[in-house]
């Protein structure tokens, strides 16, 4: 049995626009739900929801069945969560508060198994269906999808250091930590945000860096992509459902007499 392909990392490598959405519902369930609509890739956050790892494990499990890559972002650069949610067949990480290089080499380091890195070696786990996948020693470093999240204006002033990291997939930038580093909390969308995260990307973009974000705005979403963003998660499924249900409540009681 042979390792199977990881299409966002080669997407994203290719420079091919990819859709997300953030998945933070923790639920198998949701995840069946969600999944089939056809996104490239989707995020299951364990830094700002209640995810465990079994409920990634069974998130993993549905998003399986569809087209989409799942990539989860552990709750912390650690390499014994890392090694974790690798074992549990995560094609992908999105490390959050990545500050420098020192921070994205350990977080490289930590999907990597030595002499490249430090990831623990167990040889029957869910990521190579236990034991059965011969060449996934070989080739896991090659499909693994390694994002490092950048959330302060000091990370931005070292973006692009932090992008020549060897093993590096993309640069994520997150806008609500970003504007709150500013003395903007609760502005992701205040133009001074974008304008101290849109030159540095166009940087990283003309270096063959692939760049991503989380918008909520479905024009700001595209226009980002049609700027040169390659991946871009346009919304939540707690905020879609949110929305869904504040509307449909609002639109029944408007037709009432």
């Amino acid at each position: 049995m042979q390792l199977q392909k990881n299409e966002f990392t080669h997407a994203i490598t290719a420079g091919k626009k990819q859709l997300g959405l953030w998945i933070s519902l923790c639920s198998p369930f949701a995840a069946e739900i969600t999944g089939p609509a056809g996104f490239d890739w989707l995020l299951i956050d364990m830094e700002h929801s209640p995810n465990d790892y079994f409920s990634v494990l069974g998130q993993l499990q549905a998003f399986t069945a569809t087209n989409s890559t799942a990539i989860v972002r552990p709750e912390w650069n650690d390499p014994v969560i890392v090694k974790r949610l690798l074992d549990l067949g995560a094609p992908g990480l999105l490390f959050p508060m990545i500050q420098n290089v020192e921070e994205a080499e350990k977080a490289v380091a930590a999907t990597r198994y030595p002499p490249h890195g430090v990831r623990g070696v167990s040889g029957a786990t869910r990521a190579n269906k236990f034991g059965r996948v011969k060449d996934y020693v070989a080739k896991i470093e090659e499909e693994t999808t390694v994002i490092l999240q950048l959330e302060t204006r000091h990370a931005i002033e070292n973006a692009e250091q932090i992008a020549e990291v060897e093993g590096v997939s993309g640069i994520f930038f997150g806008p609500a930590d970003i504007a709150a580093d500013i003395g903007k909390v609760g502005k992701p969308m205040d133009p001074e945000v974008w304008d101290l995260i849109k030159p540095v990307a166009q940087k990283l973009i003309k270096k063959g860096m692939p760049v991503g974000t989380l918008v909520l705005d479905p024009a700001f979403a595209a226009e980002l992509l049609n700027e040169g963003f390659t991946f871009v998660a346009c919304g939540t499924d707690t905020g879609l459902l949110a929305k869904s249900s504040d509307n449909l409540l609002a639109d029944v009681r408007g037709k009432l007499s």
